[in-house]
């Protein structure tokens, strides 16, 4: 069996008809912005175990549809029946003109705040560095070992401490 796509049309189709919307993204990214009736089961949740869709369809989504075409296999192994994923994520379904609910009130994602974080360090010490003193490079130097850092053992210190941050303590 493998796991099938299908454009936003399709899927609505699909919904309409009774399937169950499996939204793959975190947490986060889903109380900002999802399709009404999703359910979010992010990633590192599918991992733990399967769906229990009571013999219903799913169709799988994440924002663009790199996360679902990279994780197809895991998307396979964790539905129980008719797998699908949707093309093109959550931005071909506003593309298409479908309903989606945004709650501006809840931060960004995370992942974005630590890049915009990153890079506006980055940049702070780049451009200290060349206008008060070269010492300030360090910082840039300091960023981009963090961002080694997190990649390599898949912890993120900046994240850590944005979501200690004000703004972060109210996301639902």
């Amino acid at each position: 069996m493998s796991l099938t796509t299908l454009d936003a049309a399709q899927a609505s189709a699909l919904l309409a008809k009774g399937a169950l919307l499996v939204d793959i993204r975190d947490g986060d990214e889903h109380v900002r912005e999802r399709i009404p009736g999703a359910r979010n089961i992010p990633l590192s949740r599918l991992c733990d175990g399967g769906i229990d869709a009571s013999g219903q369809a799913v169709i799988f989504h994440c924002k663009s549809g790199n996360r679902t075409r990279m994780n197809a296999e895991l998307l396979l192994q964790a539905s129980p029946g008719s797998a699908h994923v949707m093309e093109g994520g959550i931005e071909a379904w506003k593309r298409a003109g479908l309903p989606v609910l945004t709650d501006r009130r809840q931060p960004i994602e995370m992942m974005r705040q630590v890049q915009i974080a990153a890079g506006s360090l980055a940049l702070a010490g780049a451009i200290l560095g060349y206008t008060v003193s070269p010492g300030f490079y360090a910082l840039s130097g300091a960023v981009g070992a963090g961002l080694v850092f997190a990649g390599v053992t898949g912890t993120c210190a900046m994240a850590h401490i944005l979501r200690l941050m004000p703004w972060n303590r109210r996301a639902a």
